[in-house]
């Protein structure tokens, strides 16, 4: 009998694991995949998270870059260098997410990766976890297995608030002239943007779209951007993936559950960045856990609470931003990212330095006042 069996191995599943196991929790994570392994993501960090550990990330950052270059039908082009502290960190997922679970191991998780969650059942008092290699059995369960888990599902959340997006990526290994500049290009794609993130060893490019709308051939886009990169993305393996982005106040607790990561649809609204909300949605469902099981009746609530207040209310003015920019987003390119102060804010958002709350008042009256 665990205290915590925490389904995925993510950036939620595997910060949860790791501060459950520090505070003598007893934990297991599953992992449906065999780890390392590859997930798509454009793979930019805010830094901001290494405060959330007491570890070093070193090992797990293959680039820092310092520097956002900004363009507009791949014209047009503006380049900041960030007045950050630290730059955004750029990572390869499977070496990233295996490295946060390694962590947690040291600390006494236990890991059975290759194992997949065919169901759940509730027991008086303690879950059930079925898989396709056994049960094993939890007093509670975090449910951190990603935008197209079945666990939420499972648990009851059949009407989550959440607004679905897409996004495809090509990873292009190829010789790396600037390891520190981000590339996002706004003019190709309705409704959300395209991106360059450099690794050590290539390109992690992507376009995504976050507002729905007609449909757009997504793989023909991404292969034109890529040409502007010297780079023939259509001879590379492309991902095609989901996001569930944050649309509103929600519960995500239930009977000794709670969802945490993309399954609890934490990503921002405006620039799609899940890592950072899904680490510390992670560590905020390893304390209601840990709390729970000393015996507070209302950890778990207290857990849908904070997400909804601490995360939640300045993904309301990133969704407000997100609403405005996407619509208009010449103009928003215009008044917004072509001033130098937008790359600025822009990279101090993305570092954890700003809250929306911080500038989406002056954004938006710029965005309407331009419009009207």
């Amino acid at each position: 009998m665990y205290d915590c069996i925490i389904v995925g191995a993510g950036p939620a599943g595997g910060t949860a694991a790791y501060h459950l196991s520090k505070l003598g929790r007893s934990v297991l994570i599953l992992e449906k995949e065999a780890l390392p392994r590859y997930k798509p993501c454009g793979g930019g960090v805010s830094p901001f998270i290494a405060q959330w550990f007491d570890f070093d990330f070193s090992p797990a950052i293959s680039v820092k870059a310092d520097t956002i270059r900004c363009t507009w039908k791949m014209g047009d082009a503006i380049e900041v260098s960030l007045e950050t502290s630290e730059p955004v960190w750029l990572v390869r997922r499977n070496v990233f997410d295996h490295f946060i679970v390694q962590q947690a191991q040291k600390q006494g998780a236990e890991l059975r990766d290759n194992t997949e969650v065919i169901g759940i059942e509730f027991k008086s008092d303690h879950w059930q976890v079925n898989t396709k290699n056994g049960f094993f059995q939890g007093r509670y369960i975090i449910a951190a297995d990603g935008a197209s888990g079945r666990m939420a599902k499972w648990l009851g959340f059949k009407d989550r608030l959440r607004r679905l997006a897409g996004a495809l990526e090509a990873e292009a290994p190829a010789k790396v002239d600037r390891t520190n500049v981000i590339d996002l290009e706004f003019g190709i794609v309705r409704n959300g943007y395209a991106w360059n993130f450099p690794k050590a060893d290539g390109y992690s490019i992507g376009v995504g779209t976050f507002m729905g709308g007609k449909a757009q051939n997504l793989k023909k886009i991404i292969d034109e951007y890529g040409k502007s990169f010297n780079l023939n993305l259509s001879t590379c393996q492309q991902y095609a993936y989901a996001l569930c982005l944050w649309n509103g106040e929600q519960t995500l607790h239930t009977t000794n559950a709670v969802l945490a990561g993309e399954a609890a649809c934490v990503v921002d609204p405006m620039t799609a960045e899940g890592i950072r909300p899904s680490i510390f949605s992670g560590l905020k469902a390893s304390v209601a856990i840990d709390e729970a099981l000393g015996g507070n009746i209302n950890a778990l609530e207290n857990y849908s609470n904070t997400i909804n207040t601490e995360w939640g209310a300045d993904m309301a003015w990133a969704a407000k931003v997100a609403g405005l920019f996407y619509r208009f987003p010449s103009i928003g390119y215009k008044v917004g990212v072509k001033r130098p102060s937008g790359p600025q804010i822009m990279g101090k958002i993305l570092t954890g330095q700003l809250r929306y709350s911080d500038v989406a008042g002056r954004a938006i009256q710029r965005l309407t006042s331009f419009n009207s």
